[in-house]
């Protein structure tokens, strides 16, 4: 069995081609770090008849995702320089819609990709979110701790929490992520504003803890920490291996451009 192993600014996937797997097994059994082969999780490459090609993502505790900014941009390259959707601007079917990555070539290969996100969603019954009113500078009540979340969808759910200095957050991401009043749990987002084009971002991701990247994230945050006044709608969003750029249009629509790169690969002598 083929797999191949990608990163998008250490965001990390292994990369299949869809044989009828079981993929939520597979995924809690391939993830896991210094145990196995180790990645954030498994991207499953399947036909479409909605789009080009079709898109799967499962987290490391083998739950399915809806999207994956970073994932997306891996997809896209991995498609693309096989040959299986030889399109420099292609559809991809995800659980959270219709998505059209961008591919920047360099000698026939994909280096940055540009990839609309789509336009975020404010209404707690969307995110999903319980209660009423706005789902901005929320206080909750997280591992003993008075937090203010601001959540919004952004293909999936995020809460962008923002922190000075040295928080705790390996405490709070769960327990965020958690927290009944986010029925189907949350991805929790932690921003440092450094000035109105710069940002930096660190995410508990929901179902994989924390990552070196989060595409979705990064766009969560840039199109929060804008509706709250505090930075513009370009937007450098500065994570541990690199760095995303957020586009925040007029018409609110987000666009994400960043890197993909391939490992290696190889094939699974029993499973």
């Amino acid at each position: 069995m083929n797999f191949t192993k990608m990163h998008g600014l250490g965001n990390d996937f292994l990369v299949f081609e869809d044989d009828g797997q079981d993929w939520s097994a597979l995924a809690q059994k391939l993830c896991r770090r210094r145990l196995s082969v180790g990645a954030d999780g498994i991207l499953v490459v399947l036909p479409s008849e909605k789009a080009d090609i079709r898109m799967r993502i499962f987290n490391s505790d083998g739950s399915e995702a809806e999207m994956c900014g970073n994932g997306i941009r891996c997809f896209a390259k991995y498609v693309y320089e096989r040959g299986i959707v030889k399109k420099e601007e292609m559809t991809v079917e995800t659980l959270a819609g219709i998505m059209t990555p961008h591919i920047q070539t360099v000698n026939g290969k994909a280096e940055n990709i540009t990839v609309d996100m789509g336009k975020p969603e404010f209404g707690r019954k969307q995110i999903p979110m319980t209660g009423d009113g706005s789902a901005f500078d929320v206080p909750i009540t997280a591992a003993g701790r008075s937090v203010s979340v601001s959540a919004v969808r952004m293909g999936v759910p995020h809460a962008v929490v923002m922190i000075e200095g040295t928080e705790d957050m390996a405490v709070l991401g769960p327990a965020i992520e958690t927290h009944p009043v986010f029925p189907e749990k949350i991805n929790v987002d932690f921003v440092e504003v450094t000035d109105r084009e710069n940002i930096s971002v660190r995410t508990w991701e929901r179902g994989a803890g924390f990552t070196l990247a989060c595409g979705t994230g990064c766009c969560a945050s840039a199109v929060v920490l804008h509706e709250k006044g505090l930075v513009g709608r370009r937007v450098y969003a500065h994570l541990s291996a690199g760095t995303l750029l957020i586009d925040y249009l007029e018409d609110g629509r987000v666009m994400m451009t960043g890197p993909a790169e391939e490992v290696y690969s190889a094939s699974l002598a029993q499973i």
